[in-house]
């Protein structure tokens, strides 16, 4: 009889500490994930940092190929024969 009492209890001590230990537990990981930590922030300012720096270089990358294609045309443009003016000789 003592033993039956005792599972009995054990049985719903069990189920009222999960019942209630259960949702606590998932609230606190929620609120723990939810808080930003010192690390991830350092984490988010070093990624906008790397963006920025990523922009200029693609900026700079830009500027340096269309001068690139500026020289081109104009080399290509030289190469060309030039049309000269008729001489005096051809009168």
């Amino acid at each position: 009889m003592n033993e039956d009492i005792f599972f009995i209890g054990s049985f719903f001590f069990t189920a009222i500490v999960l019942g209630i230990g259960i949702p606590l537990v998932r609230a606190y990981m929620r609120r723990k994930d939810a808080e930003p930590s010192a690390a991830t922030l350092a984490q988010e300012q070093r990624l906008m940092r790397m963006e920025q720096a990523l922009e200029s270089m693609a900026i700079e990358i830009e500027r340096i190929s269309e001068g690139q294609r500026f020289v081109t045309k104009l080399l290509a443009e030289r190469e060309q024969p030039v049309r000269s003016l008729p001489s005096h000789d051809a009168r």
